[in-house]
């Protein structure tokens, strides 16, 4: 299973189409698209600098903000289907279709680890692809992302949030950030040609696992 993060900034982009168009056509059992906040998330966030009220408030606000963005993708691409929980993103993905994560399961009545703002929908794809198990998670900017580039640096940079590196750092599965240019280079991944390359640190990181990702990995449990 692929987790595929697509940044809320894409929302204004005119290749969203682009991807949510292929990733319907041929994530069909395979795939499950995360949103990003975009523009609703920084509406959150003007929201609290005016207000000033607390993470948690925040947090629920801006996973509505991710909800939002799930909806505004459905419309643009009813093939992807709507799934709110584990066991839901699992039955769409049995039933052959691609899944579109609509984040409810992370409202909080009380704050923990991740109602924070250092905890964006970058960490939050992170923490769903952990939570399924999944193969392989790729995270789409609208930005260009340099082609040799560590999650330290892009999160120095602001292209990351704060807690994606730490989190990241015992994944089971291969990382890319990469730039919505890409869509080629994943679609060919999915169809089983050329491979989604990884930065160097990440490409030895995996290798000096000793071919840990070929074998059945255990349940790890989320971050949070």
């Amino acid at each position: 299973m692929w987790i595929v993060k697509l940044g809320g900034s894409l929302a204004q982009d005119e290749r969203l189409v682009s991807w949510l168009g292929m990733l319907a056509e041929i994530g069909g059992g395979r795939v499950t698209v995360v949103p990003g906040g975009g523009l609703f998330a920084d509406a959150v966030r003007a929201s609290q600098a005016h207000w000033h009220f607390p993470d948690l408030a925040g947090h629920n606000m801006a996973v509505l903000a991710m909800a939002q963005t799930a909806h505004l993708f459905h419309a643009l691409e009813p093939r992807l289907a709507l799934a709110t929980s584990e066991d839901g993103i699992r039955r769409v993905l049995h039933a052959g279709q691609p899944a579109l994560w609509l984040p409810t399961m992370l409202l909080r009545d009380a704050p923990d680890q991740i109602t924070s703002w250092d905890v964006s929908s970058d960490s939050l794809a992170l923490w769903l692809a952990r939570l399924l198990n999944a193969e392989h998670l790729v995270v789409v900017k609208a930005r260009a992302i340099p082609p040799v580039v560590t999650l330290a640096r892009l999160a120095a940079d602001g292209v990351l949030d704060a807690r994606f590196e730490p989190w990241s750092r015992d994944a089971p599965f291969p990382i890319e950030v990469i730039g919505a240019e890409g869509l080629e280079r994943v679609r060919d991944a999915l169809l089983g040609g050329t491979p989604v390359a990884l930065p160097p640190p990440l490409q030895a990181a995996l290798a000096s696992r000793g071919g840990r990702q070929r074998s059945p990995r255990p349940r790890r449990k989320p971050a949070p």
